[in-house]
């Protein structure tokens, strides 16, 4: 067997149980989940996930009260008259980036 050495690590309780319940249905001991998680990160050179921010969700129209809608068409104006713009040709090179549209 190969040498071992230990790694502790503070969770938060509710996340340790989650992931302990995820973990048994999967067959897979807390402690191969870490070392196997580990060696991704050398395998990978980094964190083997993407991460990033929590995208913000969009504004429905339907759900604005007349005061919000009124706020956000003021937050709109003031970013023309600002200069805060973006051409349609840059938009729809974002999108076909971002979303494959």
């Amino acid at each position: 067997m190969a040498r071992t050495s230990n790694v502790f690590a503070r969770v938060e309780p509710e996340i340790k149980e989650q992931a302990e319940q995820v973990l048994e249905r999967l067959g897979i001991s807390m402690s191969n989940a870490v070392s196997m998680f580990l060696r991704q990160v050398v395998l990978q050179r980094g964190i083997p996930f993407e991460m990033k921010l929590p995208q913000t969700a969009s504004l429905n129209y339907g759900s604005l009260t007349k005061e919000q809608f009124d706020a956000e068409m003021e937050k709109g104006m003031a970013d023309v008259k600002a200069g805060r713009v973006y051409s349609a040709d840059a938009i729809e090179a974002e999108m076909k980036r971002d979303f494959g549209v």
